[in-house]
């Protein structure tokens, strides 16, 4: 019983340790002093502002330091120390989801005849080492201020210059891979066109979620099981500040267009949705336990149009002609 107990919890730490490597960010660089030597052993500290939370590192013998699975969003506030030199800081910096930043700073003796010199922040250039494929990211400001038709999260996919609707260089977008927070939601019956689960239903509300990252063809082992694209999403978290929304959403067939060019379009049957939800985050304890809830309702009025199922008499003919053969 106790060797049972033991492989159940190892599975799921190794579980959790994989999802976090592609549901997190890094951050990287190099330290030195002012006559660019490495310092060995400098401390690096990323504080996440609105948690209150650190992650922590020291550098190598080369005065290099790579900081891996920490939360993406922000803003971080980064602060390199060493024994004998001025603290060097650096705040405001927003980590996108699946990437790499690279953050070096030169730091001064601890004198007052000399000043602190300090690096700007890089951001990744657009052809460097650290990337590994074309990507697109969707912050948490894009998804609450551009429009949403459907409140799906394939309204936002788009904005990748590689999408043409849910399809990706070319492939069928039953071909994409979606994970959330590292878990799968695709649609694995595969009759529908719809790379969403459960007949094109959302598998989590929209409002639930904080940043998304489309991925096509990444030379990444940590990122397979497609060949279209690879979106990750990960949901909001609670911070110290407590946080909510209460939103409605309501739409028909009058939103729908009755032309195309010199065409006019059939009317369209009823169809109504109505959608209610919430949203609370928090801290339960501060600087320490942290709580999110997100709640969505949706009732929908869609009623089929029965003209397309009506058949003319030469239609009937040519059905029963084809049973025969049959």
């Amino acid at each position: 019983m106790k060797r049972i107990l033991l492989l159940m919890i190892l599975f799921i730490c190794t579980s959790n340790f994989l999802l976090a490597q592609v549901t997190t960010s890094s951050l990287s660089g190099r330290i030195l002093d002012l006559q660019n030597q490495p310092l060995i052993g400098a401390s690096i500290e990323a504080i996440h502002m609105p948690t209150n939370s650190s992650y922590g590192i020291l550098t190598d013998e080369e005065g290099n330091f790579y900081l891996s699975n920490v939360r993406s969003g922000g803003p971080y506030k980064i602060v390199v120390s060493y024994i004998g030199y001025k603290t060097w800081e650096y705040e405001g910096l927003n980590l996108r989801l699946g990437e790499n930043s690279v953050i070096n700073a030169t730091l001064a003796e601890d004198s007052k005849l000399l000043e602190e010199v300090t690096v700007i922040y890089e951001k990744n250039a657009l052809i460097n080492n650290q990337r590994t494929g074309a990507s697109t990211n969707i912050s948490s400001k894009q998804l609450s201020s551009l429009p949403s038709i459907s409140r799906s999260i394939t309204d936002f996919t788009r904005l990748s210059p590689q999408s043409q609707g849910t399809s990706f260089a070319g492939r069928d977008g039953r071909y994409n891979n979606l994970q959330i927070d590292g878990s799968n939601f695709n649609n694995n019956f595969g009759l529908s066109t719809n790379p969403l689960p459960g007949g094109g239903s959302q598998p989590i509300s929209l409002d639930a979620i904080s940043e998304v990252q489309v991925n096509v063809a990444p030379y990444d082992v940590r990122q397979s099981n497609f060949t279209g694209a690879g979106i990750n999403a990960v949901t909001r978290y609670g911070t110290n500040q407590l946080s909510g929304s209460v939103y409605g959403y309501y739409r028909n067939q009058n939103f729908n267009g009755l032309k195309v060019a010199a065409d006019t379009l059939p009317t369209q049957p009823d169809a109504t949705s109505r959608i209610l939800g919430a949203r609370l985050g928090g801290a339960i304890i501060k600087d320490k336990l942290f709580f999110f809830v997100n709640g969505e309702f949706e009732k929908m009025l869609d009623q089929v149009s029965l003209s397309s199922l009506v058949m003319d008499q030469e239609q009937v003919v040519m059905s029963q002609e084809l049973l025969w053969q049959i």
